[in-house]
């Protein structure tokens, strides 16, 4: 298949990228960092042709080819002897370590991406029910619009301000004939893999100790605080205060905010449902491993290849991008106080900074800037999203044990582990007092990589004080017990509730109707449909419709309202000039329309004509001259 060939493509470049950037790491790593080029040259190069020539088979064709030929030169290129560590075993606590979470997490992601039904309907979970129907619309918008950067089908003629090359890698499969399904899982769970591996490395390589990985690993992925009180609480007398976690809407102990607790795990709530995040955290998790490689272990060589792939960030994600910088200016600032300003000292820092600089201001300036500073984004707000509790209680009851053990690990930890965690306090810092887009809540981005700093800090530290515990074999495993059942049992059941968690994300009707729109109308034509978040035509077919939903556009930031008055109007009192104010093309009549509106079905029966009926859903085609 076209499409899966192309994305083998992109994986080989980054392979042989990687086999010739960074020979002296093993071969586990040299995979992993392979893996993760790879993925974002499946981002980046169909998107550099598009640019030039538009989004279509094509551009995608010919971005895949030129990986292929410079894969194929750099394997060729003869490794240099003394260069190469051929140290080809793999860690097997890795694996061990790694395997079992992402391959959960690859089960969750196929449950909840469109999974087809008996009735024709396409279901999803929990975390997902809410971001996919946009992220599908990007990746199918982007597909179906001849132009490029896209512009959002939700909102037509608006130019996209999302970081949406996190949908590229989709849009480019989709493009070549794979199916939207599995589209949007190959490139999400390749990212999981790079993901996972990369912060088990990550840690490995900062605590030298594949325990105090292990443990580090565990705490950030699983984690949780003390949320699971709540649904215990009572439990005997009441057992559906428990259960309620597997049936409820989002009543889970890392996401209950009737009790204030917004810690959301970040595999149900940040992975799976946000590609963006995904997208970003294969590069971010990479690139602090290139950075402590660099700043810590003397290898000043990674600095480049740090920038390239820190340059590549801001469309991907931007709040990554952001973490990498805040990090590295910290890091920047000790090494200056340490070795003084000089040019020697300097000049790796320079390399990085100018290479991620030159990639990263076009984007900056074309794209991030100019919406934040359009929108109004930034903002000055205290105490990102507790919402009534002690500022300390709140990130006790959300964070549990990790957070109380800060101070202490940082009272034992080395020079280094103090210099690289400066660099995420700084993040937290920065995140209390500036609020860095529409929704407060979406700090947690930015958080999320403190917290992962946090993870490694207090899981060497828990493995040290274990350790020392030598001496009181049973004292010292009941306390391990505990203390990871006390860190682990919010998210674990938090996983579960994603794992059984299924909900209908679109009818039957809105399939069949889909199928027929996808197959026989323009590309370029608009729909007017209700603006409900889960929008079929936008979500499974690309097309353009007069007005998306709210719950999207407000937190990007843009003017709907308009859009949104009008989408009420010509529904409930259509006319010919109306729609053709609007440049309607087609009008859906289904269960969402008439929910929201008091729709006048008899004028569109008599004006337009009816093309396509799926039960209760009627299709009108609509032309200004009838």
């Amino acid at each position: 298949m076209l499409a899966i060939a192309a994305f083998t493509c992109y994986l080989l470049f980054g392979a042989a990228v990687s086999r010739n950037a960074f020979k002296k790491e093993t071969l586990e790593i040299r995979l992993w960092l392979g893996l993760v080029i790879g993925l974002a040259a499946s981002m980046w190069l169909p998107a550099l042709f598009s640019f030039v020539m538009g989004f279509s088979s094509l551009s995608v064709v010919l971005s895949a080819v030129t990986a292929l030929i410079i894969a194929f030169l750099l394997f060729l290129k003869r490794s240099a002897k003394n260069g190469v560590l051929e140290r080809e075993s793999i860690d097997r606590s890795a694996l061990l370590c790694v395997l079992p979470l992402l391959l959960l997490s690859i089960y969750i992601l196929y449950t909840h991406t469109l999974l087809p039904a008996a009735d024709g309907s396409l279901h999803t979970g929990q975390s997902t029910f809410g971001d996919m129907p946009m992220h599908l619309g990007l990746i199918t918008s982007i597909s179906n619009q001849p132009g490029f950067p896209p512009y959002y089908s939700i909102l037509p003629k608006t130019p996209v301000g999302y970081p949406f090359l996190c949908e590229t890698a989709s849009s480019a499969l989709y493009s070549l004939g794979l199916p939207l399904r599995f589209a949007l899982m190959l490139p999400s769970a390749f990212a999981l893999c790079a993901v996972f591996f990369g912060g088990y490395y990550f840690f490995r390589q900062w605590q030298k100790d594949n325990r105090k990985a292990i443990l580090a690993y565990v705490l950030f992925f699983i984690g949780g605080g003390f949320g699971f009180v709540y649904f215990l609480e009572g439990s005997l007398q009441n057992p559906g205060n428990f259960t309620r976690i597997f049936t409820a809407f989002y009543e889970t102990p890392t996401n209950y905010v009737e009790e204030n607790i917004k810690w959301v795990n970040p595999v149900a709530d940040m992975l799976i449902p946000q590609r963006a995040t995904l997208f970003g955290w294969t590069l971010l998790f990479a690139c602090l491993f290139l950075l402590y490689r660099a700043v810590f272990e003397g290898e000043e060589r990674y600095f480049f290849p740090l920038g390239v792939m820190g340059g590549c960030l801001p469309l991907i994600h931007t709040h990554s991008f952001l973490a990498l910088g805040v990090i590295s200016a910290v890091l920047l600032l000790f090494s200056v106080a340490k070795k003084g300003v000089h040019w020697r000292s300097l000049r790796s820092w320079a390399i990085y900074g100018t290479t991620a600089l030159a990639i990263a201001l076009p984007q900056l300036l074309l794209f991030t800037f100019k919406q934040s500073s359009e929108q109004g984004f930034l903002r000055l707000g205290f105490n990102w999203a507790n919402d009534g509790d002690n500022y300390f209680w709140f990130y006790i009851k959300n964070i549990g044990l990790p957070y109380l053990l800060i101070i202490p690990a940082l009272i034992k930890a080395d020079k280094d582990s103090r210099k690289l965690y400066a660099g995420g306090f700084a993040l937290l810092v920065i995140c209390e007092f500036i609020i860095f887009q529409p929704n407060a809540y979406d700090n947690n981005k930015l958080l999320f990589v403190w917290h992962f700093l946090t993870c490694g800090l207090v899981g060497g530290y828990m493995v040290d004080v274990y350790d020392r515990m030598r001496n009181l074999r049973v004292l010292r495993a009941v306390t391990a017990a505990l203390a990871i059942i006390v860190c682990t049992l919010s998210g674990s059941l938090t996983l579960v509730r994603e794992v059984v968690s299924d909900y209908e994300l679109f009818s039957a009707d809105d399939v069949a109707v889909s199928g027929y729109v996808g197959d026989y109308t323009p590309s370029d034509a608009v729909f007017l449909t209700a603006t409900n978040h889960n929008n079929a035509i936008a979500s499974l077919t690309g097309r353009d419709i007069v007005c998306g939903s709210p719950s999207y556009l407000y937190y990007h930031g843009l003017d709907y309202y308009g859009r949104q008055q009008a989408v009420e109007d010509m529904y409930e009192k259509p006319s010919t000039e109306l729609l053709t104010a609007n440049e309607v093309d087609y009008v859906l009549i289904g269960s969402s329309e008439r929910r929201y509106y008091k729709v006048d079905e008899s004028w569109f029966a008599e004006n337009c004509e009816e093309v396509f009926r799926a039960r209760n859903t009627a299709l009108y085609k609509f032309a200004s001259d009838s």
